[in-house]
């Protein structure tokens, strides 16, 4: 059984800057992904942190550039977050303080599970398995802390 490693405040765990290694595998035609590059947990206007991804996704031997954005604001319970796409609309919630949680998130038909996990302060790894009529895919992503 795996040892995780509990986050009293998620906000304040997360603040900072990490390197991030992705791989994103469609279960149904077998292809296979990359995204290599770094994550920024910096602060936005009106509290929380602004989630600034960027780098570089491989597919299918294509490289290009690729980045996302989401927003950590506070949760409605203390050391948890809402995590919102950058338009503002609700993407999931987020508890560390066990050092791992589950989150679901419906898309159209589609629904994202997503598992949370912390293993040490300076790292943690999201794995999101996405299945419906037109998705099945499992992303697997790691986090390490930047010095």
């Amino acid at each position: 059984m795996a040892e995780f490693w509990p986050v009293a405040d998620v906000l304040a765990h997360l603040a900072g800057r990490w390197r991030v290694v992705r791989t994103v595998r469609d279960l149904a035609s077998g292809d296979e992904g990359r995204f290599e590059g770094v994550t920024v947990f910096g602060p936005p206007d009106g509290g929380g942190l602004l989630h600034e991804e960027s780098g570089t996704f491989t597919w299918q031997g294509v490289t290009r550039a690729a980045t996302r954005t989401l927003r950590f604001l506070p949760g409605s319970t203390p050391g948890t977050a809402d995590v919102r796409f950058a338009d503002g609309r609700p993407f999931h919630e987020l508890d560390l303080r066990s050092g791992r949680y589950v989150a679901d998130h419906p898309c159209s038909a589609d629904l994202y599970r997503g598992e949370f996990t912390v293993t040490d302060p300076d790292h943690w790894r999201t794995v999101w398995r996405v299945g419906g009529p037109a998705k099945d895919l499992l992303l697997t992503t790691d986090y390490v802390r930047e010095c």
